[in-house]
């Protein structure tokens, strides 16, 4: 009897979408399960965060659960568990695995409260930032929702994992690179000029988005130095990779590829071959910092980043288009000397 794990099965609740807020999170995941049974999680995200590249082959991810209820616009779908009837479909799906507690890193954990209710998870942790989430979750240590200046996601997530216990102190993001994917990447880029540079040119929103000719300009520079450029983004960016490669001056050309066929395993083992990542805020940027790499957002006027300033370099001015290439090369000369 004594070598029974008497820790609780323990589900974990991402709310936000991103697969740069997955990256964000990750870590602190990882100390919940390290108080779990098995030291293990079960991880319940939106699919968009891509959670099974990103994190599925962690020896403390028991499983990811897709938590469908808000798809991509360009789906053109209504999510399998939107709606209260979705959410009582999707807490009956989650009835049979016996949950002893939920942890929520939300902030609105209003819908996960229906999903544990259907499901019979009778412990429900959370934020309890307001008084209905404290009469709603169950008793434990409550935070202040993070109100500063800086990007609140990965400033909840800490504040939250310390209150609880799961860690004493800020954990900076990382991510270990799956091995396959990294001997795939090394045989790929081996042609390439080094230094190398990843451009980062896909963006989820318009408003994140440098543009194509800042990263023309941006390629024209660095390969006239001798350095390779690689453009990096997923297949909905191919003509955009393009365009840019066509755009470069063809006696730099050979020294730019474009890689926007591979997966997002794949994606961080490239980033976490070069040696440096310039790009769009976006969830590449997010991969390459917590590989380690020197990373340097194109962030224009929105809130910074504050959660690994040892790799993450922001790149800010009170509009998105007035930062230029020559500034960003003046910014990655500084950093990388």
């Amino acid at each position: 009897m004594s070598g029974i794990d008497t820790r609780p099965l323990t589900a974990v609740q991402l709310q936000l979408n991103g697969m740069g807020d997955l990256v964000w999170h990750a870590q602190y995941f990882r100390c919940v399960a390290e108080h779990s049974r098995d030291g293990q999680i079960s991880l319940v995200a939106a699919p968009t965060t891509m959670a099974r590249e990103l994190i599925g082959h962690e020896p403390w991810v028991r499983e990811v659960i897709d938590f469908d209820r808000r798809p991509r616009r360009s789906e053109r779908r209504k999510g399998r568990h939107s709606g209260l009837f979705g959410l009582l479909r999707f807490g009956a799906e989650l009835a049979p695995k016996r949950f002893d507690r939920m942890v929520l890193f939300s902030d609105h954990p209003g819908r996960a409260i229906i999903v544990c209710w259907r499901a019979g998870i009778r412990t429900i942790l959370g934020f309890g930032d307001t008084w209905l989430q404290r009469l709603l979750l169950t008793q434990s240590p409550w935070i202040s929702r993070y109100r500063g200046p800086a990007v609140a996601g990965y400033k909840d997530a800490t504040n939250f994992a310390i209150a609880q216990g799961f860690c004493s102190a800020p954990i900076v993001p990382r991510l270990s690179v799956r091995p396959d994917a990294l001997a795939r990447m090394r045989e790929r880029l081996a042609p390439m000029s080094r230094p190398l540079h990843a451009l980062a040119i896909g963006a989820s929103e318009p408003y994140k988005q440098w543009g194509e000719s800042h990263f023309v300009e941006l390629a024209n520079r660095l390969t006239a130095r001798g350095h390779g450029v690689l453009l990096l983004a997923g297949p909905a960016e191919a003509a955009l990779a393009q365009a840019i490669q066509s755009r470069v001056e063809p006696a730099l050309r050979g020294q730019v590829a474009v890689m926007t066929d591979c997966t997002v395993a794949e994606s961080v083992a490239a980033l976490s071959l070069v040696q440096s990542c310039i790009g769009n805020d976006t969830g590449a940027v997010q991969f390459a910092a917590a590989v380690g790499t020197p990373t340097f957002v194109v962030l224009g006027p929105r809130p910074p980043l504050e959660h690994d300033p040892e790799h993450v370099h922001l790149l800010q001015a009170a509009q998105l288009a007035d930062i230029s290439a020559a500034d960003v090369e003046a910014r990655l000369s500084a950093v990388l000397g």
